[in-house]
């Protein structure tokens, strides 16, 4: 992925190791987008490491319009090279930022492809349509709405909205008892029924249409499972170990079905009894650090290679040793203020453990969320197989200790009596 060639326009809504990386090889043809209603979730040290990069705010309460003029004056007169390209690589601006594009005359999702992305009941619509099978499912707007579901397919039953993320308000429900709290008017909301079997991760690139290649994961634990406090991990594996589904023609059908001509897929299935069942796809990078994950199983440059094809370009998918690599997600146990956190170099010096990151440090207020990326910080794992890297991961789990003092005892000065909350 080289420096020169047309500029880009990223959505910039939180710190991420893309974001980092587009910052470092693409000074001087990359432009950040920013919306000020957003900035709460942009940190200063953040800013700080993006300060050379131009970047402009979407002013909050202005209409789309006028700001997306407002965009294209400033590009033309303060920007050596306007950008020609766009990427959003946020789920939940999916809407608004791909909006933005088409106003400023940039690439990017229609409506309908946003939909698709975005609202869940629609995406399964469409996987139906393109013959893949999925759970059974169904828009509710009532505890009732649920229960006559139940009547049909029994129980458990997953509830989400259809515009959720990274499991933020999805609930396994086991019974009538499990709808209680459950504010239905407050979102729009679907039910489907909870499949077992083995449920699988796969990433791909798309250029001109085509799918380039499809890169699985293994996910030790369901994300269900993880925002209930199992261990947050995912595990690209670029061995033989992947499952025995042709991905790439997995993705293709999707990719086509939605008349895609770019960007990076992000897709959950489940094998059940040997038959896929399509979960859901997001047509975005990954989250957390899956993506960083297939860079070190295939042993390339997988963030130039994504940057690529959002520029237009058509990466050369160069692959080095085969490996399974993932990313181990450090737990963050609850909300006050961190009083004790393993250091870095202990959790470098644990076998099979290549990179860890902290993303908090002793002294700093944190507030945990019920999300499948609630995180203290991360570490990167690689080894021969699944079960080796499950295994360095759960090590790490072990030797990795933080101590949360909780804002209620900080008032109080109620005594913690020194044991680590983990």
């Amino acid at each position: 992925m080289s420096e020169d060639g047309p500029a880009l326009l990223m959505v910039d809504d939180r710190a991420s190791t893309f974001t980092r990386y587009a910052a470092r090889a693409l000074a001087g043809r990359l432009v950040l987008l920013r919306f000020a209603e957003l900035r709460r979730d942009l940190s200063d040290d953040h800013l700080r490491h993006t300060a050379h990069l131009p970047a402009f705010w979407v002013r909050e309460g202005v209409p789309l319009e006028e700001e997306a003029r407002r965009y294209t004056a400033w590009a033309e007169a303060a920007l050596p090279v306007p950008p020609s390209r766009f990427c959003n690589p946020s789920e939940p601006r999916q809407a608004v930022a791909q909006r933005f594009a088409a106003l400023a005359g940039l690439p990017h999702l229609t409506e309908q492809q946003v939909t698709w992305a975005r609202d869940k009941a629609a995406m399964k619509d469409l996987f139906r349509e393109l013959g893949l099978r999925t759970a059974s499912y169904a828009r509710v707007g009532a505890a009732a709405d649920v229960e006559r579901f139940a009547a049909v397919h029994g129980w458990p039953l997953v509830l989400k909205p259809v515009d959720s993320f990274a499991c933020v308000d999805t609930f396994r429900l086991t019974g009538p008892s499990s709808l209680s709290g459950i504010d239905f008017g407050s979102r729009d909301w679907m039910v489907e029924e909870h499949l077992g079997g083995t449920e699988w991760e796969v990433c791909g690139l798309v250029h001109d249409g085509e799918v380039l290649d499809a890169w699985p994961s293994a996910m030790p634990c369901r994300p269900l499972d993880i925002v209930d406090g199992a261990m947050n991990a995912n595990i690209s594996v670029g061995t033989d170990e992947a499952p025995p589904v042709d991905l790439r023609a997995l993705l293709q059908t999707v990719a086509t079905g939605m008349r895609l001509d770019h960007g990076y897929l992000h897709m959950e299935f489940f094998l059940v009894d040997g038959r896929l069942h399509a979960g859901e796809i997001g047509v975005r990078l990954a989250g957390c650090e899956i993506t960083a994950n297939h860079g070190h199983a295939y042993g390339f440059d997988v963030f130039g290679a994504t940057l690529d094809v959002y520029r237009g370009r058509r990466p050369s998918l160069r692959y080095g040793e085969r490996r399974c690599a993932g990313d181990l997600l450090l737990p963050l146990p609850g909300s006050g203020t961190v009083r004790r956190i393993t250091p870095r170099e202990e959790l470098l010096r644990i076998p099979g453990v290549v990179d860890a990151v902290l993303k908090v440090a002793v002294g700093d207020a944190v507030a945990a969320r019920r999300a499948s990326h609630n995180a203290s910080g991360y570490v990167h794992v690689t080894g021969t197989s699944i079960g080796e890297v499950e295994q360095c991961m759960r090590s790490v789990l072990d030797a990795f200790t933080i101590d949360v003092v909780p804002a209620a005892a900080q008032r109080t000065g109620a005594a913690t009596n020194g044991e680590p909350t983990q």
